[in-house]
Protein backbone atom coordinates (compact mmCIF):
# COMPACT_ATOMS: atom_id res chain seq x y z
CA UNK A 1 0.00 0.00 0.00
CA UNK A 2 1.24 3.54 -0.98
CA UNK A 3 0.65 5.64 2.27
CA UNK A 4 0.07 9.34 1.62
CA UNK A 5 2.31 11.88 3.06
CA UNK A 6 0.48 13.82 5.87
CA UNK A 7 0.96 17.44 5.65
CA UNK A 8 2.08 18.87 9.33
CA UNK A 9 -1.13 21.07 9.96
CA UNK A 10 -3.30 17.30 9.23
CA UNK A 11 -0.50 15.81 11.55
CA UNK A 12 -0.89 18.69 14.42
CA UNK A 13 -4.73 17.66 14.43
CA UNK A 14 -4.15 14.32 14.72
CA UNK A 15 -2.07 14.31 17.34
CA UNK A 16 -4.11 17.02 19.24
CA UNK A 17 -7.38 14.88 18.89
CA UNK A 18 -4.86 11.60 20.59
CA UNK A 19 -3.25 14.08 23.23
CA UNK A 20 -6.18 15.75 24.82
CA UNK A 21 -9.10 13.04 24.98
CA UNK A 22 -10.02 13.14 28.47
CA UNK A 23 -9.42 9.58 30.44
CA UNK A 24 -12.34 7.85 31.73
CA UNK A 25 -12.47 5.17 34.48
CA UNK A 26 -8.30 5.67 34.34
CA UNK A 27 -7.86 4.62 30.56
CA UNK A 28 -4.93 5.97 29.10
CA UNK A 29 -5.07 9.00 26.66
CA UNK A 30 -3.03 6.91 24.11
CA UNK A 31 -5.67 3.80 23.82
CA UNK A 32 -8.61 6.98 23.47
CA UNK A 33 -6.67 9.02 21.12
CA UNK A 34 -5.89 6.08 18.87
CA UNK A 35 -9.85 5.12 19.01
CA UNK A 36 -10.74 8.16 17.96
CA UNK A 37 -7.40 8.76 15.63
CA UNK A 38 -7.57 5.80 13.17
CA UNK A 39 -10.51 6.17 11.91
CA UNK A 40 -9.20 9.55 10.58
CA UNK A 41 -5.71 8.71 9.56
CA UNK A 42 -7.30 5.08 7.83
CA UNK A 43 -9.50 7.99 6.08
CA UNK A 44 -6.21 9.89 4.73
CA UNK A 45 -4.09 6.58 3.89
CA UNK A 46 -6.49 5.86 0.47
CA UNK A 47 -3.91 5.16 -1.93
CA UNK A 48 -4.27 7.28 -5.06
CA UNK A 49 -6.14 5.38 -7.93
CA UNK A 50 -7.06 2.80 -5.80
CA UNK A 51 -11.02 3.00 -4.63
CA UNK A 52 -11.61 2.57 -1.23
CA UNK A 53 -13.31 -0.89 -0.78
CA UNK A 54 -10.27 -2.37 -2.53
CA UNK A 55 -8.09 -0.78 -0.33
CA UNK A 56 -9.77 -1.96 2.74
CA UNK A 57 -9.93 -5.08 2.17
CA UNK A 58 -5.97 -5.60 0.86
CA UNK A 59 -7.74 -6.29 -2.96
CA UNK A 60 -6.46 -2.83 -4.68
CA UNK A 61 -5.32 -3.63 -7.90
CA UNK A 62 -7.93 -6.30 -8.71
CA UNK A 63 -10.99 -5.21 -10.94
CA UNK A 64 -14.41 -6.86 -10.40
CA UNK A 65 -14.04 -7.71 -6.90
CA UNK A 66 -17.70 -9.42 -5.74
CA UNK A 67 -20.03 -6.96 -4.35
CA UNK A 68 -21.42 -9.93 -1.71
CA UNK A 69 -17.79 -10.31 -0.28
CA UNK A 70 -17.86 -6.83 0.68
CA UNK A 71 -21.24 -7.24 2.72
CA UNK A 72 -20.18 -9.99 4.44
CA UNK A 73 -16.91 -8.57 5.29
CA UNK A 74 -19.30 -5.58 6.49
CA UNK A 75 -21.55 -7.63 8.41
CA UNK A 76 -18.80 -9.69 10.30
CA UNK A 77 -16.97 -6.43 11.52
CA UNK A 78 -20.26 -4.86 12.73
CA UNK A 79 -20.73 -8.43 14.95
CA UNK A 80 -17.52 -7.70 15.68
CA UNK A 81 -17.41 -3.85 16.97
CA UNK A 82 -20.78 -5.11 19.00
CA UNK A 83 -18.85 -7.80 20.78
CA UNK A 84 -15.91 -5.34 21.58
CA UNK A 85 -18.67 -2.74 22.76
CA UNK A 86 -20.67 -5.20 25.20
CA UNK A 87 -17.13 -6.21 26.41
CA UNK A 88 -15.73 -2.55 27.44
CA UNK A 89 -19.77 -2.11 28.63
CA UNK A 90 -19.09 -4.77 31.00
CA UNK A 91 -15.56 -3.42 32.15
CA UNK A 92 -17.14 -0.13 32.29
CA UNK A 93 -19.93 -1.45 34.84
CA UNK A 94 -17.47 -4.05 37.21
CA UNK A 95 -15.55 -0.41 37.46
CA UNK A 96 -18.45 1.47 38.46
CA UNK A 97 -18.98 -0.81 41.03
CA UNK A 98 -15.58 -1.85 42.33
CA UNK A 99 -14.73 2.38 42.46
CA UNK A 100 -18.21 2.79 44.74
CA UNK A 101 -16.75 0.49 47.34
CA UNK A 102 -13.51 1.95 47.21
CA UNK A 103 -11.35 -0.08 45.01
CA UNK A 104 -8.80 1.50 42.39
CA UNK A 105 -9.14 -0.04 38.59
CA UNK A 106 -6.53 -2.46 38.10
CA UNK A 107 -3.61 -2.06 35.90
CA UNK A 108 -4.28 -5.76 34.29
CA UNK A 109 -8.20 -4.52 33.58
CA UNK A 110 -6.76 -1.13 32.00
CA UNK A 111 -4.27 -3.34 30.12
CA UNK A 112 -7.74 -4.94 28.72
CA UNK A 113 -9.48 -1.82 28.12
CA UNK A 114 -6.82 -0.17 26.34
CA UNK A 115 -6.70 -3.25 23.89
CA UNK A 116 -10.19 -2.76 23.21
CA UNK A 117 -10.35 0.71 22.66
CA UNK A 118 -7.87 0.29 20.26
CA UNK A 119 -9.51 -2.52 18.42
CA UNK A 120 -12.92 -0.56 18.44
CA UNK A 121 -10.66 2.46 16.66
CA UNK A 122 -9.17 -0.27 14.14
CA UNK A 123 -13.23 -2.53 13.37
CA UNK A 124 -14.52 1.60 12.92
CA UNK A 125 -12.22 2.22 10.79
CA UNK A 126 -12.83 -1.10 8.28
CA UNK A 127 -16.38 -0.34 8.96
CA UNK A 128 -16.32 2.79 7.20
CA UNK A 129 -14.46 1.77 3.99
CA UNK A 130 -17.21 -1.29 3.93
CA UNK A 131 -20.16 1.16 4.11
CA UNK A 132 -18.05 3.41 1.68
CA UNK A 133 -17.44 0.60 -0.69
CA UNK A 134 -21.28 -0.82 -0.51
CA UNK A 135 -21.81 2.89 -1.47
CA UNK A 136 -19.84 2.78 -4.33
CA UNK A 137 -20.91 -0.20 -5.48
CA UNK A 138 -24.63 0.23 -5.33
CA UNK A 139 -24.08 3.66 -7.45
CA UNK A 140 -22.87 1.72 -9.68
CA UNK A 141 -25.61 -0.30 -10.48
CA UNK A 142 -23.86 -2.95 -8.66
CA UNK A 143 -21.12 -3.02 -10.93
CA UNK A 144 -22.90 -1.95 -14.14
CA UNK A 145 -21.87 0.97 -15.20
CA UNK A 146 -23.47 1.15 -18.66
CA UNK A 147 -24.95 4.18 -19.88
CA UNK A 148 -28.31 5.24 -19.65
CA UNK A 149 -30.15 6.86 -21.99
CA UNK A 150 -31.51 10.13 -21.79
CA UNK A 151 -35.44 8.68 -20.76
CA UNK A 152 -33.86 6.08 -18.15
CA UNK A 153 -32.36 8.97 -16.54
CA UNK A 154 -34.90 11.05 -16.09
CA UNK A 155 -37.33 8.57 -14.67
CA UNK A 156 -34.32 6.36 -12.61
CA UNK A 157 -33.62 10.62 -10.61
CA UNK A 158 -34.83 10.95 -7.18
CA UNK A 159 -36.47 14.03 -8.65
CA UNK A 160 -39.01 12.14 -10.64
CA UNK A 161 -39.67 9.39 -7.80
CA UNK A 162 -40.84 12.54 -5.12
CA UNK A 163 -42.84 13.82 -7.91
CA UNK A 164 -44.71 11.23 -9.45
CA UNK A 165 -47.19 10.77 -6.86
CA UNK A 166 -48.04 14.52 -7.29
CA UNK A 167 -48.56 14.08 -10.96
CA UNK A 168 -50.64 11.30 -10.62
CA UNK A 169 -53.19 13.12 -8.45
CA UNK A 170 -53.02 16.20 -10.43
CA UNK A 171 -56.58 15.27 -11.82
CA UNK A 172 -58.93 12.79 -11.20
CA UNK A 173 -61.48 12.74 -7.72
CA UNK A 174 -60.13 13.40 -4.14
CA UNK A 175 -61.32 13.84 -0.91
CA UNK A 176 -62.02 17.18 0.67
CA UNK A 177 -58.74 18.51 2.72
CA UNK A 178 -59.62 20.29 5.47
CA UNK A 179 -57.20 23.69 5.99
CA UNK A 180 -56.33 25.97 9.03
CA UNK A 181 -56.63 29.71 7.17
CA UNK A 182 -58.16 31.28 4.92
CA UNK A 183 -56.53 33.75 2.40
CA UNK A 184 -57.51 36.59 -0.31
CA UNK A 185 -56.13 38.61 -3.26
CA UNK A 186 -57.55 41.68 -4.52
CA UNK A 187 -56.43 44.12 -7.34
CA UNK A 188 -53.63 46.03 -7.52
CA UNK A 189 -54.52 50.11 -6.73
CA UNK A 190 -53.01 52.89 -8.63
CA UNK A 191 -49.44 52.50 -7.70
CA UNK A 192 -49.51 49.01 -8.67
CA UNK A 193 -49.13 47.18 -5.20
CA UNK A 194 -51.37 44.74 -3.69
CA UNK A 195 -54.44 46.13 -1.13
CA UNK A 196 -55.29 44.35 1.88
CA UNK A 197 -58.70 44.24 2.75
CA UNK A 198 -60.14 44.13 5.75
CA UNK A 199 -61.58 40.81 6.67
CA UNK A 200 -64.51 40.10 8.68
CA UNK A 201 -63.30 36.89 11.42
CA UNK A 202 -65.31 34.06 10.23
CA UNK A 203 -68.10 33.33 7.34
CA UNK A 204 -71.65 34.97 7.77
CA UNK A 205 -74.19 32.11 7.58
CA UNK A 206 -77.73 31.61 6.21
CA UNK A 207 -80.08 30.53 9.23
CA UNK A 208 -79.89 26.85 9.43
CA UNK A 209 -83.36 24.98 9.78
CA UNK A 210 -83.55 22.71 12.96
CA UNK A 211 -82.92 18.97 12.04
CA UNK A 212 -85.41 16.60 14.20
CA UNK A 213 -87.44 14.48 12.50
CA UNK A 214 -84.13 11.93 11.93
CA UNK A 215 -84.00 12.03 15.75
CA UNK A 216 -87.04 10.17 16.51
CA UNK A 217 -86.69 7.68 14.45
CA UNK A 218 -84.32 4.23 14.75
CA UNK A 219 -81.99 4.08 12.64
CA UNK A 220 -80.17 1.11 10.58
CA UNK A 221 -77.85 0.26 8.14
CA UNK A 222 -78.40 -1.74 4.82
CA UNK A 223 -76.06 -2.95 2.17
CA UNK A 224 -78.65 -3.11 -0.41
CA UNK A 225 -80.89 -1.07 -2.75
CA UNK A 226 -84.01 -1.71 -1.56
CA UNK A 227 -85.85 -3.08 1.42
CA UNK A 228 -88.27 -5.48 1.97
CA UNK A 229 -90.32 -6.59 4.87
CA UNK A 230 -93.52 -7.96 6.16
CA UNK A 231 -95.58 -5.37 8.00
CA UNK A 232 -99.24 -5.39 10.15
CA UNK A 233 -101.71 -4.25 8.48
CA UNK A 234 -104.84 -4.41 11.00
CA UNK A 235 -105.47 -7.38 14.10
CA UNK A 236 -108.84 -8.16 15.09
CA UNK A 237 -109.09 -9.51 18.71
CA UNK A 238 -111.21 -11.84 19.26
CA UNK A 239 -110.22 -13.87 22.17
CA UNK A 240 -113.04 -14.99 24.94
CA UNK A 241 -113.50 -17.06 27.77
CA UNK A 242 -114.41 -20.71 26.77
CA UNK A 243 -115.75 -24.21 28.72
CA UNK A 244 -113.84 -26.77 29.03
CA UNK A 245 -115.70 -28.46 26.46
CA UNK A 246 -117.51 -26.06 24.14
CA UNK A 247 -119.73 -27.06 21.38
CA UNK A 248 -119.05 -24.40 19.02
CA UNK A 249 -115.67 -23.33 17.63
CA UNK A 250 -113.40 -21.51 19.61
CA UNK A 251 -112.86 -17.40 18.45
CA UNK A 252 -111.62 -16.68 15.63
CA UNK A 253 -109.15 -13.52 15.97
CA UNK A 254 -107.34 -11.82 12.75
CA UNK A 255 -104.43 -10.23 11.45
CA UNK A 256 -103.51 -9.12 8.18
CA UNK A 257 -100.33 -8.87 6.66
CA UNK A 258 -98.55 -7.52 3.43
CA UNK A 259 -95.79 -7.70 1.71
CA UNK A 260 -94.02 -4.15 1.29
CA UNK A 261 -90.64 -2.88 0.05
CA UNK A 262 -88.64 0.65 0.38
CA UNK A 263 -86.57 1.58 -2.00
CA UNK A 264 -83.38 3.23 -1.29
CA UNK A 265 -83.08 7.17 -2.32
CA UNK A 266 -80.22 9.02 -3.42
CA UNK A 267 -79.93 13.01 -2.16
CA UNK A 268 -77.28 14.67 -3.78
CA UNK A 269 -76.51 18.07 -4.88
CA UNK A 270 -73.23 20.17 -6.16
CA UNK A 271 -71.88 23.21 -7.02
CA UNK A 272 -68.74 24.90 -8.95
CA UNK A 273 -66.46 26.33 -7.23
CA UNK A 274 -62.65 27.90 -8.38
CA UNK A 275 -59.71 25.80 -7.19
CA UNK A 276 -57.60 28.44 -6.84
CA UNK A 277 -60.61 29.56 -4.05
CA UNK A 278 -60.35 26.18 -2.27
CA UNK A 279 -57.04 25.88 -2.38
CA UNK A 280 -56.15 29.00 -0.77
CA UNK A 281 -59.28 29.72 1.33
CA UNK A 282 -59.27 26.08 3.81
CA UNK A 283 -61.42 28.04 5.69
CA UNK A 284 -64.28 28.85 2.63
CA UNK A 285 -63.61 25.29 1.62
CA UNK A 286 -65.11 23.45 5.22
CA UNK A 287 -67.66 26.15 5.17
CA UNK A 288 -68.97 25.19 1.83
CA UNK A 289 -68.45 21.24 2.79
CA UNK A 290 -70.91 21.92 5.65
CA UNK A 291 -73.45 23.95 3.94
CA UNK A 292 -73.59 20.99 1.32
CA UNK A 293 -74.30 18.21 4.25
CA UNK A 294 -76.67 21.07 5.47
CA UNK A 295 -77.75 20.89 2.36
CA UNK A 296 -78.66 16.97 2.45
CA UNK A 297 -79.75 16.72 5.64
CA UNK A 298 -82.52 19.64 4.71
CA UNK A 299 -83.52 17.42 2.43
CA UNK A 300 -83.80 14.31 4.06
CA UNK A 301 -86.08 16.05 6.64
CA UNK A 302 -88.22 16.54 4.53
CA UNK A 303 -88.55 13.36 2.34
CA UNK A 304 -89.06 11.33 5.66
CA UNK A 305 -92.22 13.77 6.96
CA UNK A 306 -93.66 14.05 3.67
CA UNK A 307 -91.99 12.39 0.87
CA UNK A 308 -94.63 11.41 -1.47
CA UNK A 309 -92.91 7.88 -2.62
CA UNK A 310 -93.52 8.16 -6.23
CA UNK A 311 -90.68 7.83 -8.76
CA UNK A 312 -87.38 8.46 -6.72
CA UNK A 313 -89.07 9.70 -3.47
CA UNK A 314 -89.01 8.49 -0.24
CA UNK A 315 -92.79 7.55 0.87
CA UNK A 316 -92.82 9.69 4.13
CA UNK A 317 -94.24 9.03 7.72
CA UNK A 318 -96.96 11.94 6.82
CA UNK A 319 -97.86 10.67 3.32
CA UNK A 320 -98.59 6.88 5.37
CA UNK A 321 -100.53 8.13 8.48
CA UNK A 322 -103.74 7.71 9.49
CA UNK A 323 -106.32 10.73 9.36
CA UNK A 324 -107.37 12.20 12.45
CA UNK A 325 -110.82 10.75 12.77
CA UNK A 326 -111.63 11.02 17.11
CA UNK A 327 -113.23 8.01 17.70
CA UNK A 328 -115.50 7.54 20.10
CA UNK A 329 -116.09 11.36 19.76
CA UNK A 330 -114.34 11.98 23.10
CA UNK A 331 -114.64 15.64 22.68
CA UNK A 332 -117.24 17.62 20.76
CA UNK A 333 -115.64 21.03 20.69
CA UNK A 334 -112.18 20.06 21.25
CA UNK A 335 -109.57 22.76 21.31
CA UNK A 336 -106.14 22.68 19.58
CA UNK A 337 -104.45 20.78 22.27
CA UNK A 338 -107.55 18.56 22.48
CA UNK A 339 -107.05 17.38 18.91
CA UNK A 340 -103.52 16.87 19.94
CA UNK A 341 -104.38 14.66 22.75
CA UNK A 342 -107.04 12.82 20.93
CA UNK A 343 -104.94 11.88 18.10
CA UNK A 344 -102.25 10.37 21.04
CA UNK A 345 -105.61 8.04 21.56
CA UNK A 346 -106.11 6.81 18.44
CA UNK A 347 -102.42 5.90 18.24
CA UNK A 348 -103.26 3.70 21.34
CA UNK A 349 -105.70 2.05 19.58
CA UNK A 350 -103.46 0.68 17.11
CA UNK A 351 -101.80 -0.89 19.75
CA UNK A 352 -98.90 1.42 19.83
CA UNK A 353 -97.62 4.02 22.22
CA UNK A 354 -97.35 7.85 20.54
CA UNK A 355 -93.62 8.70 21.84
CA UNK A 356 -93.80 12.57 20.05
CA UNK A 357 -95.20 15.35 18.04
CA UNK A 358 -94.07 16.88 14.96
CA UNK A 359 -95.80 20.89 14.48
CA UNK A 360 -94.88 23.86 12.70
CA UNK A 361 -93.18 26.40 14.51
CA UNK A 362 -95.41 28.55 14.19
CA UNK A 363 -98.44 26.02 15.28
CA UNK A 364 -96.04 25.49 18.78
CA UNK A 365 -95.91 29.55 19.69
CA UNK A 366 -99.54 29.56 19.58
CA UNK A 367 -100.43 26.81 21.89
CA UNK A 368 -97.21 28.13 24.06
CA UNK A 369 -98.85 31.64 24.32
CA UNK A 370 -102.64 30.19 25.24
CA UNK A 371 -103.46 31.91 28.21
CA UNK A 372 -105.89 30.99 31.14
CA UNK A 373 -108.57 33.84 31.40
CA UNK A 374 -106.38 35.48 34.00
CA UNK A 375 -103.77 36.09 31.70
CA UNK A 376 -101.30 33.13 32.87
CA UNK A 377 -99.63 30.87 30.85
CA UNK A 378 -101.09 27.01 30.63
CA UNK A 379 -97.96 25.42 29.55
CA UNK A 380 -95.10 27.37 28.79
CA UNK A 381 -92.62 28.84 31.46
CA UNK A 382 -91.09 32.02 30.70
CA UNK A 383 -88.48 31.73 33.38
CA UNK A 384 -88.11 27.91 32.88
CA UNK A 385 -85.58 25.52 30.59
CA UNK A 386 -87.53 22.34 29.97
CA UNK A 387 -87.48 21.57 26.41
CA UNK A 388 -91.31 22.03 24.39
CA UNK A 389 -93.04 19.14 25.71
CA UNK A 390 -97.55 18.59 25.45
CA UNK A 391 -98.92 15.73 26.94
CA UNK A 392 -95.92 14.21 28.48
CA UNK A 393 -94.74 13.80 25.21
CA UNK A 394 -91.70 15.67 23.06
CA UNK A 395 -92.70 18.52 20.23
CA UNK A 396 -90.44 18.54 17.47
CA UNK A 397 -90.65 21.98 15.71
CA UNK A 398 -89.96 21.37 11.93
CA UNK A 399 -90.97 23.94 9.32
CA UNK A 400 -90.92 20.52 6.91
CA UNK A 401 -94.08 20.47 8.56
CA UNK A 402 -97.07 22.63 6.91
CA UNK A 403 -99.00 25.16 9.18
CA UNK A 404 -101.85 23.76 10.46
CA UNK A 405 -100.90 20.47 10.22
CA UNK A 406 -99.76 17.93 12.87
CA UNK A 407 -98.28 14.45 13.24
CA UNK A 408 -98.56 12.41 16.37
CA UNK A 409 -97.24 8.08 16.25
CA UNK A 410 -94.83 5.79 17.69
CA UNK A 411 -91.55 6.94 15.94
CA UNK A 412 -89.15 4.20 17.32
CA UNK A 413 -91.41 1.58 17.09
CA UNK A 414 -93.90 1.86 13.81
CA UNK A 415 -91.15 2.87 11.75
CA UNK A 416 -87.14 2.61 10.85
CA UNK A 417 -84.83 4.73 9.16
CA UNK A 418 -81.55 3.18 6.77
CA UNK A 419 -78.27 4.61 6.27
CA UNK A 420 -77.46 2.85 2.81
CA UNK A 421 -74.06 5.91 2.35
CA UNK A 422 -73.45 8.11 4.59
CA UNK A 423 -73.35 11.86 4.05
CA UNK A 424 -69.87 12.52 1.68
CA UNK A 425 -68.44 15.39 -0.12
CA UNK A 426 -66.21 14.36 -3.16
CA UNK A 427 -64.35 17.31 -5.25
CA UNK A 428 -63.16 16.37 -8.95
CA UNK A 429 -61.65 18.00 -11.81
CA UNK A 430 -63.12 15.33 -14.54
CA UNK A 431 -66.31 17.41 -15.19
CA UNK A 432 -66.76 18.64 -18.49
CA UNK A 433 -64.41 21.86 -18.88
CA UNK A 434 -63.38 22.27 -15.26
CA UNK A 435 -59.70 21.03 -16.08
CA UNK A 436 -58.87 23.89 -18.73
CA UNK A 437 -60.57 26.43 -16.13
CA UNK A 438 -59.43 25.57 -13.19
CA UNK A 439 -62.82 24.46 -11.84
CA UNK A 440 -63.70 21.72 -9.54
CA UNK A 441 -67.01 20.01 -8.88
CA UNK A 442 -68.14 19.51 -5.50
CA UNK A 443 -70.56 16.67 -4.44
CA UNK A 444 -72.43 16.29 -1.93
CA UNK A 445 -74.12 12.59 -1.54
CA UNK A 446 -76.51 9.87 0.79
CA UNK A 447 -78.43 7.00 0.37
CA UNK A 448 -81.49 6.50 2.72
CA UNK A 449 -84.42 4.52 2.96
CA UNK A 450 -87.65 4.61 5.44
CA UNK A 451 -89.44 1.77 6.62
CA UNK A 452 -92.90 2.23 7.94
CA UNK A 453 -93.91 -0.91 9.92
CA UNK A 454 -97.29 -0.07 11.01
CA UNK A 455 -99.38 2.67 9.00
CA UNK A 456 -101.85 3.12 11.94
CA UNK A 457 -99.06 3.67 14.57
CA UNK A 458 -98.96 7.70 13.17
CA UNK A 459 -101.94 10.08 13.04
CA UNK A 460 -101.97 13.07 10.83
CA UNK A 461 -104.94 16.09 10.59
CA UNK A 462 -105.51 19.17 11.04
CA UNK A 463 -105.22 21.52 13.90
CA UNK A 464 -108.34 23.82 12.61
CA UNK A 465 -111.17 23.43 14.85
CA UNK A 466 -114.11 22.19 13.11
CA UNK A 467 -112.36 19.88 10.63
CA UNK A 468 -111.26 16.16 10.36
CA UNK A 469 -113.92 14.56 12.32
CA UNK A 470 -114.51 16.86 15.09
Amino acid sequence: MKKLKLSPIVMMVVLALAAFMPMTFGFTAEALGAAVAIPIIASLLIEPGCNTKAQAFGQCGEVGEDLRNVEKEYKATQASLKDVGDQLKAHAESTQAAIKKGADMSAETKATVDKLLTTQGELNARLQAAEQALVDGAGNNGGNDAPRSMGRTVVMSDEFKASAQKLISAKGSFSVPVQNAITTTQADDADGYPVEPHRVPGVVAEPEQRLTIRDLLSWGRTTSNSIEYVRETGFTNNADVVSENPTANKPESDIAFELDSANVATIAHWIHASKQVLSDAGMLQAYIDGRLRYGLKLKEEAQLLKGSGVGLNIEGIYTQAEAYSNPGAVATNATVIDRLRIAMLQVQLAEYAADGFVLNPIDWATIELTKDDNGKYIFANPTGIAGPALWGLPVVTSQSMDQDDFLTGAFKMGAQGWDREDASVVISTEDRDNFVKNMVTILAEERVALTVYRPEAFVKGSLTIGSGGV
